[in-house]
């Protein structure tokens, strides 16, 4: 993720980092998914972690905090706001503190609601990924990551699901030929209609010129005009040390933010099913290793 700021000296950036170093104080561990446990020093969550769970360096974080580091780009400032846990108020607070207009009601929503995250938080053991309505990652859990390989180094329009998708970027993911092109016009489809909803966002036009300019085949199904939803499928994940493993996966649109929560399940008693309970057991280990 980009990092902006250099020296400051201004009450407002003090304000800034110390609205983060408070929220920081009071986030919960568990909440992140994070382990507790009774030597920890800070109830909350340690630069460190609040630094991984937003994608910015530890370095970067410290600065903010002491105020040595000025402007802040949205993007940094919302995957702070996410990775705190801030209500919609405390977000727009925090985007105020940067300097920033908070998002408004012509561009795309990124602020994971409570009720989201809890779900999210719930579904342990379940692949659950949550994109807003440009199809940009926004968060995905352990089960997702041992799915699909770990999110977190994903930087710019690698974030984006349309973008792995026509750049071949989604190397595991594997459909039917039948179904290969229903998918990838859909895909379009529902980036065309996000971007009639959301006339103001200058990330979402910038993200369609970039794949029209790109990708001849994305260009190609854009200029067929085709309007729509990109809704439940059915893909083979070739995982490395499992192998295929086939599921269905249901995206449910949430009502008031248009976040996209995706799913991934396979039918009880079959052998895809064990695969991908194996699946979140190896991803899980991996992480605690």
């Amino acid at each position: 993720m980009a990092q902006t700021g250099g020296v400051a000296g201004d009450g407002a950036t003090s304000e800034f980092g110390q609205a983060v170093r408070r929220w920081r104080d009071r986030a919960s561990p568990a909440a992140a998914g994070l382990p507790g446990g009774r030597y920890r020093r800070a109830a909350g969550l340690r630069r460190e972690e609040l630094a991984q769970l937003a994608g910015i360096s530890v370095d970067y974080v410290t600065r903010l905090e002491q105020g040595r580091a000025s402007n802040p780009s949205a993007q940094v400032v919302d995957a702070l706001a996410r990775a705190l846990r801030l209500s919609g108020t405390e977000r727009a607070h925090l985007f105020r503190l940067a300097g920033l207009v908070p998002p408004g009601p012509q561009t795309v929503p990124t602020h994971i609601t409570p009720s989201v995250q809890r779900m999210l938080d719930r579904m342990a053991g379940t692949p659950v990924a949550v994109y807003d309505a440009s199809w940009n990652l926004l968060a995905a859990n352990p089960a997702y990551a041992a799915l699909m390989g770990d999110p977190a180094a994903w930087r710019g329009n690698e974030r984006n699901g349309v973008w792995r998708y026509f750049f071949g970027l989604s190397r595991r993911v594997r459909h039917t030929p039948e179904a290969e092109g229903p998918f990838a016009t859909a895909f379009v489809a529902d980036l065309r209609a996000a971007a009639a909803r959301y006339p103001a966002d200058q990330a979402l036009r910038r993200l369609v010129a970039e794949l029209r300019a790109d990708s001849a085949r994305f260009a190609e199904l854009w200029d067929t005009g085709a309007v729509g939803s990109h809704e439940a499928s059915h893909k083979t994940i070739d995982h490395p040390h499992v192998g295929p493993v086939t599921l269905d996966c249901d995206i449910l649109t949430v009502a008031g933010c248009d976040l996209r929560v995706m799913i991934y399940t396979a039918e009880p008693g079959t052998e895809d099913a064990e695969r991908l309970a194996l699946v979140t057991v190896l991803g899980t280990q991996t992480l605690v290793g």
